[in-house]
């Protein structure tokens, strides 16, 4: 399904206009920018959730970890100086709902990768939820699967 998800994504960004490589490393890079901003929501780093976000963006996009953590390493500055979380969502509606859903599960399993969930980290996904168009259903839906059993 996720190399579908690419696949379907470079399809998209072709379509319109410029070269789906650089549109293709644009929404690559919105992606990677989310998980940042999960993670950086509580203002606490942990290696447990800088390991989870280079695991989810390689699921997500079908790439390999080393491109997965240098995307996130651009990410993370850019996270820095982005004022809302429109910058990253605005590239990001054209995904398919499953693909919406997927990537809300991935930000969820990065906020429990440190072993709590802290207020400021569901705001972030809720947020990110709603500029996406992802139902509430959903939206709980991929905080259960995420949720450590």
């Amino acid at each position: 399904m996720f190399s579908k998800l690419s696949s379907i994504l470079r399809e998209v960004f072709a379509d319109e206009g410029g070269s789906a490589t650089s549109n293709e490393h644009l929404y690559q890079r919105a992606m990677a920018g989310l998980l940042c901003e999960v993670a950086g929501a509580d203002h606490e780093l942990d290696a447990r959730e800088e390991i989870a976000k280079t695991r989810m963006l390689s699921v997500l996009l079908d790439i390999d970890d080393e491109k997965a953590k240098s995307l996130v390493d651009q990410a993370r500055g850019e996270s820095a100086q982005s004022v809302s979380l429109y910058d990253y969502t605005d590239k990001l509606r054209q995904l398919e709902p499953e693909q919406r859903f997927e990537l809300i599960k991935a930000m969820w399993e990065v906020a429990y990768a440190d072993g709590r969930l802290d207020p400021l980290e569901e705001s972030v996904i809720r947020k990110t939820a709603e500029l996406l168009y992802v139902d509430h259903p959903l939206f709980i839906k991929a905080k259960l699967d995420a949720q450590p059993k």
